[in-house]
């Protein structure tokens, strides 16, 4: 760098630096930077130099990559002193730029050259809470955050990721209680995740910022098993503790990582000293890498906190700075936590005065009390016990539990005061970028139709393989996924060889997961390690298999989704590498490494911290919840489950794949027999995708405050949760309690009933309510469409139509029977809202009758005369159907409701109107029907269901800005 940039990059970080509380004008303080370094320094303090600087800079010049940095910091701020303009948007930097006093021209530069993250940030549910964590309080006290924001810059996080992690973790520790305060409070809270999308990293964060803030005691609940809780205490370990708190004084050798690659590397945290040499202070680890918590004996003391003023309690600030803090990964074993328990009340240090943060990885599983508080003297489940025995010790602990699937930690009874129920804050991270999650693997209402989808406008076809599980046992699909691992390995040595310069993937995995059943992984890992030495890879069936997946997937769906990594023109190109990557694999005769606890046949250590790891992965429930396998690119996936939240962990697919997400691969078993229903386990992740978004878009509604309060408060939130598909639960039945919805609002939003009657009494009572209706449609069908772009992608359909008054229509619905008449009743108490003030929201209904294209599917009900198409439906579990409708028929409804804006086609236009709702109805026949009614051309009503949707206008909102209203049903049967 010449001498000048370098004089004009310090005065701006000199400048940059008496910033840290709000902008302020960049002249003035460039000027009084200019004075200290000398007269040459003066021009360099001008805007005219710092704006033509500007102009002639790249992207990453160092100049702009310091603006870059602390732009960004202003721009995540959250509720600053100097604007009340929100974070990450125009405004909040519009507020930044006149602050510093920029012309418009250099405003304008700047805006060019570092974009406004319009990224969302985290979304708070939350009880009232006193602020205590203030720019104020953390004066002169950080430590340990700073330098693990120092860390993640240098590991090349980018500037606005680093900023997103500081304002989430803000949004946790301000809602815990105050460390130092006199009065002792326990703060209980949930941070919802992604599945393997950086929880560690969040809570890591919270750990940093709490122990700056006084937290002495941080224990960490990490999994139920050894592998989950050696893998946290490490990333914790180099990322937060540092060499230094390792070490203590013995030589390097002596490390309990000695063995690692990483520490003689450097990737360790270095404070440079011992922190409370250095003016800060240290941590004591309870735990290391290989050694869960055990009893200390006579080594009591290690778990006593020093007093520099024994007079003064240990949370008085005079002594809690300077103390050194513990911190313990501990698993959830019930005899692990009783040793902790045990010897906790054995210390000195009076347990009301140690400020505790529980962090509770994984926190819906294990943790919650799954006993039926229904039943008379029921005893807490052993893990629950010993939380909420550690909770009653510890006055002062605050518990914060991470996870990716929410639903059983919302279900805890509230009025449980000794469970972990989140009374106070609900934190919902957002997706990171460059997360590759379950929406990736899915075409969520696509509105490109089946028929027109390619590797590069839909997910599924890019990334998903389909293994049929009905078909007789076959290793088909098996083989073609071990071929595509070898492949996918070749394409990244290619990557590697071609233009990555020193990047180079440490990892390649292949996961199998079949069972959790370790009886079945020791025939698995035989039959695959047949297969793998009959595989052939450096042979000509090897390549003529290889070379065909190659032409017929790999590289058409890289040359649309590389993302502008290397592509091989040819398989010619890309074959000098295939004998390389099966080496790679097999070459020391262990392709395949079993992770399921079981000695006799685990012939690895899947151990990616110690070595480097190009292997087939077998396992089950060791390789599921909270354990990350690095380099994932092909997973055979068959494992079988009807719980929401063990199957949505079982995705280890999902996660950060910079490099390489062309080459990702699931092979998914597909419609399977469970009794007599069919299982789709893509169609089962669709669900979860639609239940897990439905949940956080819910989760961010509700989080806008009404007249600065809250519209509704943690142990309001069960309600939220929602199911997509009838036979998977959110989570298992005895962590569902408590809760009932009474009112769900649904202004412009698609509501799709499926809990219908199976009586003939009751299908005749509800068909003939609904004959009418059917009776008075229009005799032609008329053509509705909407164009979603100018690429003409549009949604086409024929529909009879017809219309009915607010009162007909809430007429019916009030005499309609259900399989449980709490289900409707939700939308049942919405409606009539809607239809009984005054004015009413809602003024008339369209009534739309979808026809299908051919004639194949038409019937007549009863005696009636009338035609219409009939749809072929089966119920999925107990009375409850799966989805009803067609995703083609929904955008014209949501415009005719006004939920969209134009689309283009004069036929759904014509019937817009700003007080209309929409109903679309479908006839339903039932497979041991339907060779009836296509022999006869008629059913009688008893046999047919009459299912329907129904759009409410978009302007029908509450008049009180809450969209849901609900009881909770706690312990006490009181209604909240």
């Amino acid at each position: 760098m010449k001498p000048t940039e370098m004089l004009r990059l310090t005065l701006h970080t000199s400048a940059l630096a008496g910033m840290d509380s709000r902008p302020k004008n960049l002249v003035r303080a460039l000027a009084y930077q200019s004075e200290e370094e000398g007269p040459d320094a003066e021009l360099l303090a001008a805007e005219e130099d710092f704006r033509a600087t500007l102009n002639a800079a790249h992207s990453t010049d160092q100049l702009v990559e310091l603006w870059r940095k602390q732009l960004t910091q202003w721009d995540y701020t959250e509720n600053p002193a100097w604007t009340p303009a929100e974070p990450r948007t125009d405004e909040r930097r519009a507020a930044v730029l006149t602050l510093l006093g920029l012309s418009e021209d250099t405003q304008k530069i700047l805006n060019l050259l570092v974009p406004v993250p319009k990224a969302s940030g985290p979304v708070v549910i939350s009880d009232s809470f006193t602020p205590w964590y203030t720019p104020q309080s953390q004066q002169g006290r950080s430590w340990y955050w700073p330098a693990y924001r120092r860390l993640l810059s240098q590991k090349g996080w980018p500037e606005t990721a680093v900023a997103s992690l500081d304002s989430a973790s803000d949004r946790v520790v301000e809602r815990l209680a105050d460390p130092t305060s006199d009065s002792a409070y326990q703060s209980k809270g949930l941070v919802v995740g992604y599945v393997q999308s950086g929880k560690t990293a969040n809570f890591t964060g919270v750990i940093a910022k709490a122990v700056d803030a006084g937290y002495r005691l941080v224990i960490i609940l990490g999994g139920t098993l050894n592998l989950l809780r050696a893998q946290t205490q490490r990333r914790l370990d180099m990322e937060l503790v540092g060499r230094e708190n390792i070490l203590r004084g013995a030589s390097e050798y002596e490390s309990d990582y000695a063995d690692d690659p990483a520490w003689p590397q450097g990737k360790f945290l270095s404070h440079g000293g011992l922190p409370s040499a250095l003016g800060g202070f240290d941590i004591v680890r309870m735990t290391t890498r290989d050694n869960d918590y055990k009893s200390l004996l006579q080594g009591i003391v290690a778990l006593e906190f020093e007093k520099q003023e024994p007079a003064l309690r240990l949370h008085d600030p005079r002594n809690l700075h300077r103390s050194s803090a513990r911190l313990m990964v501990v698993k959830k074993n019930k005899t692990v936590l009783a040793k902790l328990v045990k010897d906790l009340t054995k210390i000195k240090t009076p347990l009301a005065e140690i400020p505790v943060l529980i962090i509770d990885d994984e926190s819906d599983e294990a943790s919650v009390n799954t006993a039926n508080p229904n039943k008379p003297d029921t005893e807490r489940t052993a893990i629950n016990d010993k939380i909420s025995e550690l909770l009653r010790l510890l006055p002062r602990a605050q518990y914060v539990g991470y996870t990716a699937t929410p639903f059983a930690n919302v279900f805890i009874d509230p009025s449980d005061t000794e469970d972990i129920f989140p009374k106070d804050f609900i934190v919902s991270l957002p997706r990171p970028t460059g997360y590759m999650g379950v929406q990736d693997f899915h075409d969520l209402d696509s509105p490109i139709p089946p028929e027109e989808r390619t590797f590069a406008n839909s997910n599924e076809k890019a990334h998903v393989r389909d293994i049929h599980l009905s078909s007789e046992e076959d290793d088909t699909a098996l083989q073609q996924a071990m071929d595509m691992f070898v492949l996918t390995a070749a394409m990244k040595l290619y990557r590697e060889a071609n233009g990555l310069g020193d990047r180079h993937f440490q990892h390649h995995t292949m996961l199998i997961h079949e069972s959790v059943r370790t009886a079945d992984h020791r025939e698995l890992r035989g039959r695959v390690l047949k297969m793998w030495w009959e595989a052939g890879y450096t042979g000509p069936s090897g390549h003529a298999r290889l070379r065909e997946l190659f032409e017929t997937d790999v590289s058409p769906v890289s040359l649309v989704r590389s993302d502008g990594f290397p592509v091989p023109p040819s398989y010619d190109d890309l074959s000098p590498f295939i004998g390389a990557a099966a080496i790679r694999i097999g070459g020391d005769d262990q392709p395949i490494i079993v992770v399921n606890g079981d000695k006799d046949i685990e012939n690895g250590e899947a151990d990616f911290d110690k070595r480097s790891l190009w292997k087939i992965l077998i396992g089950g429930q060791k390789l599921a919840r909270g354990f990350t396998i690095e380099g994932l690119t092909v997973t055979y996936y068959r494992r079988r489950t009807n719980n929401a939240s063990t199957l949505m962990q079982m995705g280890r697919w999902f996660g950060f794949r910079k490099g390489y997400q062309d080459l990702v691969r699931l092979y998914l078993g597909r419609e399977e027999t469970m009794g007599t229903k069919d299982i789709d386990l893509y169609e089962a992740f669709e669900a979860i995708c639609r239940d897990e978004e439905s949940f956080r878009e819910q989760l961010e509604q509700y989080s806008v405050l009404i007249d600065g309060k809250p519209q509704v408060t943690p142990e309001q939130v069960p309600p939220l949760v929602s199911q997509h598909l009838a036979w998977l639960k959110p989570a298992s039945a005895n962590k569902m309690y408590n809760t009932r919805v009474v009112e769900i609002h649904s202004p412009g939003k698609w509501e799709e009933p499926t809990a219908y009657p199976s009586g003939a009494p009751a299908l005749r009572h509800n068909t003939g309510l609904w004959t009418p209706v059917l009776e008075s449609l229009s005799s032609a069908s008329s053509a509705f469409a909407y164009y979603f772009d100018e690429a003409e992608t549009h949604h086409r359909f024929n529909a009879l139509t017809g219309k009915l008054s607010s009162a007909a229509f809430l007429s019916l619905l009030r005499s309609l029977k259900w399989d449980s008449e709490g289900r409707f009743a939700p939308h049942l108490t919405y409606l009539e809202e809607i239809s009984g003030t005054s004015p009413a929201k809602v003024e008339d209904w369209l009534v739309l009758a979808p026809q299908h294209a051919s004639r194949n599917k038409q019937f007549s009900i009863g005696a009636s005369s009338r035609t219409l198409s009939w749809f072929g439906r089966q119920r999925r579990r107990g009375e409850v159907f799966g989805a009803i409708s067609e995703p083609k028929h929904r955008a014209a409804a949501l415009r005719i409701a006004g939920a969209l804006s134009h689309g283009g086609n004069d036929t759904t236009e014509q019937y817009v109107a700003e007080r209309r709702g929409v109903i679309s109805l479908y006839p339903v026949v039932e497979p041991e029907h339907r060779q009836e009614v296509e022999a006869s051309g008629r059913i009688d009503p008893s046999k047919v269901v009459m299912a329907f949707t129904f759009v409410a206008p978009a302007s029908a909102g509450s008049s009180d800005g809450k969209v849901v209203r609900f009881t909770t049903i706690d312990s006490k049967d009181a209604v909240l």
